[in-house]
């Protein structure tokens, strides 16, 4: 279209006539013609000219267009309205489409995580179609990323605003293996627990129960009152905004009875007497799961033939040991009623604590 417009005769300019000379192609068309048919043929040519114009910039715009929305230039994507689904729950994601290519890439972002400033290249980066995150997943718990990224368009930077939630669950590392008949509590001690619901972080898992107390994360400590058992109750919210909450009964039991020791050793003892009077009157937990510490504030002591002496304290005092001389070898002296205490909870009253029996080897 454009030769035939614009052509101007043979390689030479030459135009072949009637008679066949040839002549300049311009001498031909104007030379020897009136000034009104010379106008008309420029004001044709500048026709031409702007037709050729509007024929080469439409053609441009048709392989552009093309090219844009070719869908060579597009990859799919799945969004919903959470990012954790449970088993039973109706999935409402959408498989969306969006620009790959180098004009659909961000020039500049401005972006948060939980308020903290990201910086490009050490937690995101630019790449066709938009942002990649380089983040952690961070601890347990919604995390938000925020802010606002921009694209160039005719010049002009236009911004993009971006506000996106994701969640990040506890991983599993061990097996959780309870044995059904020994949900106890002590009461007495500090009994510690940890408390958790699979797929809720910690900080959105609750439990109360009279004398439970928080620690930390998914540690508490419970300090069982009167009664036989306690419920404790678990809750929780999904990532959906459910409640639920999960109650879990435990029996109260007393601390056993304690095994009155004299020199570290409980129930019967062989001795001489002078270890005897400088030995140390105790009480011992055998076998219980709680490393308590026990104090001796008094007992009695027992010399067979002699009357029964009161000891404050935890050895043998003047008066004991003025029985204890008249005791001869081989006879059995006792130790009883021995007054023990838990050093950290003195209110708690343990019960009676059983006697020690010493043979005398002197």
């Amino acid at each position: 279209a454009v030769n035939l417009r614009f052509q101007t005769g043979d390689e030479k300019g030459k135009v072949e006539k009637r008679d066949g000379t040839k002549q300049d192609w311009i001498n031909y068309h104007y030379e020897g013609y009136p000034l009104v048919a010379s106008l008309a043929k420029l004001t044709a040519l500048q026709a031409d000219v702007k037709a050729t114009e509007e024929d080469a910039l439409k053609s441009m715009l048709e392989g552009e267009l093309t090219n844009q929305v070719s869908l060579k230039n597009f990859a799919t994507s799945l969004m919903a309205s959470k990012s954790a689904f449970y088993s039973g729950e109706k999935y409402d994601g959408k498989i969306i489409i969006s620009k790959t290519d180098k004009s659909s890439t961000p020039v500049r972002a401005e972006l948060t995580l939980d308020g903290r400033k990201l910086s490009e290249g050490k937690d995101y980066a630019f790449e066709a179609g938009g942002i990649k995150m380089l983040i952690s997943a961070g601890s347990p718990g919604d995390h938000e990323v925020a802010g606002t990224m921009y694209f160039m368009q005719d010049g002009e930077e236009i911004p993009v605003e971006v506000k996106n939630s994701f969640a990040t669950i506890s991983k599993p590392n061990a097996a959780l293996i309870a044995a059904d008949k020994m949900n106890v509590v002590y009461r007495g001690v500090a009994n510690p627990m940890s408390i958790s619901i699979p797929g809720i972080p910690d900080n959105k898992v609750s439990a109360s129960a009279p004398g439970l107390t928080k620690r930390s994360a998914s540690k508490y400590v419970m300090n069982p009152g009167k009664g036989r058992t306690v419920k404790i109750i678990a809750s929780g919210v999904l990532p959906d905004g459910q409640r639920i909450s999960t109650p879990a009964e435990f029996r109260i039991k007393d601390i056993p009875r304690p095994a009155g020791s004299i020199r570290g050793e409980s129930g019967s003892a062989k001795m001489g007497k002078k270890n005897l009077e400088i030995a140390t009157v105790g009480a011992l937990l055998e076998d219980f799961d709680f490393d308590l510490n026990l104090k001796v504030s008094g007992f009695k002591f027992k010399v067979p033939g002699q009357p029964t002496v009161s000891v404050n304290g935890n050895k043998l005092d003047s008066r004991a040991k003025s029985a204890l001389r008249r005791a001869r070898r081989g006879d059995a002296v006792q130790i009883f009623d021995v007054n023990a205490y838990i050093t950290n909870n003195k209110s708690y009253k343990l019960k009676k604590v059983s006697p020690v029996i010493i043979e005398l080897t002197n």
